[in-house]
């Protein structure tokens, strides 16, 4: 079949990948001059299933009210008039309950923990480079009630056979010996040595090679304008070099997926939520992360990336917008410079900004849609790279009819119809 992928970000591009190697043809359109030019351009380069796990929960409501009080900030909140930012909190708010919050962490570790396994594939098989560490991942508690609140994400954690260890002090500095340093700002950590760390944008531009290698077409510097349907079925996709028609369609687009989408009266809750990240480059090694630590009390990840370090986190609720913050950029350095003093000098770092496609549930959207030839492959949030390769080994058994390696109806955008 002849299949047309809308988007040439890391999901688009392993759905690409995957469609190509179950024999289909096919042909991705995207607006940037290259493939991982957006949301996957320097993203905070975590292949982190064991962390996954959804923002709304029990008692986010009452820490989000916190987190905007404090100075460096995981959370900033711009009102808007425009957008659908009032109903799609609503629908997260909705989702900040026990029960639900267990639904949707397990359905999350499932397409992740798949993803893992399928990137590991891939690397054997291909043998792709891109800076990758498998030296698993540190989520840090600064305070004793931050770790005694982990123990929910434990159990959830233990139910899916994800391997993980819980550790003191002295445990996280065994893991990352430059702790050592700054011993006395931690009480302990979750590690979780399935995790994985590398640089998402080069992933993305060389599986794209070796896609088009393999006789994926890729129309970069296309701008789409509109998909076209009729008889419960998309005909063509509009765009400013002409329109495109296939047997089937993805739309892997993102955030934009939702605007995209809105006139064939498939209405999805994705909202952009905007992310920074500092890149800069190791003055020494010894003083920096061997892998990725996560700073709980201010959601900022600090990734080593070869002779770099990439340190990346932030939730800011301001629409489209791409401004690069001040603000945003001394929150990233504090982390930074509070827990790898000597690592890095910040005044080297490139600042920037990119927007991740989150649902209310936290949970990507994959599979079909109300059009016979439609399918859905986008709302992973801060999850894009580490449920890529998942999500698009999904989505091509999917579009080819074959029965999936993992349980998807709960993935796709049915699980928001009406009860």
């Amino acid at each position: 079949m002849r299949v047309l992928v809308l988007g040439s970000g890391v999901v688009g591009v392993t759905s690409a990948w995957y469609l190509a190697q179950a024999g289909h043809e096919v042909t991705v359109l995207d607006r940037q001059p290259g493939a991982g030019m957006e949301t996957s351009f320097a993203n905070a380069g975590q292949v982190s299933p064991g962390y996954s796990a959804p923002w709304a929960g029990p008692g986010i409501p009452i820490k989000a009210m916190k987190w905007l009080m404090m100075r460096h900030r995981p959370l900033v909140f711009w009102p808007q008039a425009k957008g659908g930012l009032y109903p799609w909190l609503a629908r997260m708010l909705a989702n900040c309950t026990e029960g639900a919050y267990a639904t949707n962490k397990a359905r999350m570790v499932r397409i992740a923990e798949y993803s893992r396994d399928a990137l590991l594939a891939l690397r054997a098989e291909t043998g792709i480079q891109y800076d990758q560490r498998t030296q698993g991942t540190l989520q840090l508690f600064r305070t004793q009630k931050q770790l005694d609140a982990v123990q929910a994400d434990v159990a959830v954690l233990r139910e899916s056979g994800v391997p993980h260890e819980l550790l003191d002090m002295a445990g996280c500095i065994a893991a990352e010996p430059a702790l050592a340093r700054v011993a006395e700002k931690f009480v302990g950590g979750l590690r979780l040595p399935g995790d994985e760390t590398g640089d998402a944008f080069l992933f993305t531009q060389r599986l794209a090679e070796m896609a088009a290698a393999r006789g994926v077409v890729f129309r970069q510097g296309v701008s789409i304008q509109a998909i076209e349907h009729a008889g419960g079925e998309v005909t063509g996709v509009v765009t400013d070099q002409g329109r495109f028609t296939a047997d089937r369609y993805v739309v892997a687009l993102g955030s934009h997926s939702t605007a995209l989408l809105r006139p064939l009266a498939v209405s999805i809750p994705v909202y952009p939520v905007k992310g920074y990240s500092l890149t800069l480059p190791v003055r020494d090694a010894d003083a920096a992360p061997v892998s990725t630590v996560m700073d709980e009390t201010y959601k900022i990840a600090v990734t080593r990336l070869g002779d770099r370090i990439r340190v990346g986190g932030t939730a800011e609720l301001a629409g489209f917008s791409l401004k690069l913050r001040r603000p945003r950029r001394e929150t990233l350095e504090h982390t930074l410079t509070d827990l790898f003093p000597d690592a890095g000098n910040p005044a080297e770092a490139q600042f920037w900004t990119g927007l991740r496609p989150m649902t209310p549930d936290g949970t990507p959207i994959v599979g079909p849609t109300r059009y016979r030839n439609l399918f859905l492959n986008t709302g992973h949030g801060t999850l894009g790279w580490t449920m890529a390769c998942g999500s698009g080994r999904l989505l091509a058994d999917l579009v080819s009819a074959r029965a999936p390696e993992i349980a998807h109806d709960d993935l796709a955008l049915a699980r928001y119809a009406p009860a």
